[in-house]
Parts: structure tokens; sequence; C-alpha cells
């Protein structure tokens, strides 16, 4: 991989700036398990096109969530992928396929839509609405159903397939630890199936991968901090910092939309 390239075609300037954006998601990502790609696209995206974004933070990404999986080791991770597994393949496959119509999308509709369910859902929590899952093992089957089909559409199209995952483990009141974990192994199999998709698409060409693993770096530096933090914060309060981020996320997306 020639990490070269990017520099002829981004200005150092640019791919600093890239970085830290990509940094501080690291640090987000690690305190509360997930905010990566929505940062990145919030942020990059007002540098570089969404297809460019999109394309920019599939390997860290990739690495983590790989690195959030399997931090409590194998047996959770395995344990967690038993109980998600509906979620998993419905979401993988739909990004699979979505994710060819990304050179085909608008970059403002999608801005537009994923700003509106996000900021929406996460606002209607924090002022005291708190969804929770049926009863009944049938109708949560359907709920986990239904998410990973709207995260697979969300993941395709933009590379932002946390919101639905997040809100429906939520739902279900999974402790903490438990849920970053579920978080890790529906964002790994996402990340998979996205970088396969957009290697078929086109959109990962040699320069824009060399780009990528240039941000691979900052962003685990910034995990790595946000991970000190996650293990100092009680339960109430990592909810709430997670709802404040994910509103504040969808506003950005809102923004970069309409202006």
């Amino acid at each position: 991989m020639d990490l070269i390239s990017p520099f002829a075609t981004y200005s150092p300037g640019l791919l600093l700036a890239c970085a830290i954006i990509m940094a501080l998601g690291g640090v987000i990502k690690g305190a509360v398990g997930f905010a990566l790609p929505m940062i990145a696209v919030a942020g990059v995206g007002s540098l570089l096109s969404a297809q460019e974004t999109v394309a920019l933070i599939v390997l860290p990404v990739f690495l983590s969530n790989l690195w959030q999986t399997f931090r409590q080791g194998l047996a959770p991770a395995i344990a967690t992928g038993r109980r998600f597994w509906r979620l998993n393949l419905i979401m993988g496959v739909l990004i699979a396929i979505v994710a060819q119509a990304v050179p085909l999308v608008s970059s403002e509709a999608l801005f537009l839509v994923l700003g509106i369910l996000v900021s929406t859902a996460a606002g209607v929590q924090l002022a005291g609405w708190r969804p929770r899952a049926p009863d009944g093992a049938l109708a949560r089957q359907r709920l986990e159903i239904l998410t990973g089909i709207v995260a697979g559409i969300c993941g395709g199209l933009a590379g932002v397939w946390g919101p639905p995952v997040l809100f429906f483990l939520i739902a279900l009141g999974t402790e903490k630890t438990a849920q970053v974990r579920a978080q890790g192994m529906a964002f790994l199999v996402g990340s998979v199936m996205l970088i396969a998709a957009h290697l078929g698409s086109g959109l990962l060409d040699a320069t824009i991968l060399s780009a990528s693993a240039l941000m691979c770096a900052p962003v685990l530096l910034g995990m790595a901090l946000g991970v000190r933090l996650q293990d100092r914060m009680n339960p109430e309060r990592f909810r709430r910092i997670t709802l404040v981020i994910l509103c504040l996320a969808g506003l950005n997306l809102l923004r970069r939309a309409l202006f």
C-alpha cells in the first residue's frame, strides 16, 4: 500500500484536519462504544464529499471494531455473536447490497435522512422517554430483524449503522460492558461487509485506501484514551453521554444537509 499517494491528492493540512477529527472520534468510541463513523461523516464530511468520507473511514472503523469486540476475550465475543446473530446477518447482507448505490445518492439527501432519524430518536430519549423492547421472544425477534434491516440500509448508504443498533440494545436494557461488546460485534460485521462492497463498487481506489490507512493510527490512539474513560463511568452517565453524542451528531448531519 502506497502511503505517499494521498499527499499528492490531498493537502497535508487537509489530512491533518481529518486525522484530528478521526482521533476525536476514536476517543468517543472508546468511551461509549460507538459514534466514530458519525463523527467522521459529520466532521470529515464538511471537508470532503460524502462518497470520499465513507471510503476514508472504512479501515479505521474496522480496526476499532475488532478491538472493541474482542477486548474481554474470545468467549464473551462468541456468546455475543450467538445472541444477536439475526441482527448481524441481516444487517451485513443489506450493507453489502445497498452500498452499491452510494455513487448514485446525493450527499444532501443522505445527510438529511440520517440527521432527522438520529437527532429525533436521541432527543426524545434525553427528554425522558425510554425505549422498551416488547415482551415475548417472538416479538423481540421481530424487533431484532427490523433493526437489522434499518441498520443495513443506513450502513450501506452512509457507513453509519450505529444508531438503530444502539437504540435496540438500549431497549433491551443491556448491561454497559455487554452493550459495548454487542455494538462492537455489529459494527465489526458491518465494516467487513462495507469494505468488501466498496472494493467491488470502485469507491475504494488505491489513493483513498491509502488515506484510510493513514487514519488508523490517530483513531486507535484516541480509542485507547477513550477506553480508560469508559471504565470509570457509571451506567446512567454512560447512557446519557451516549444520547447526547447521538443528538449532536444528528444535528450536525442536518446542518451539513441544509447548509
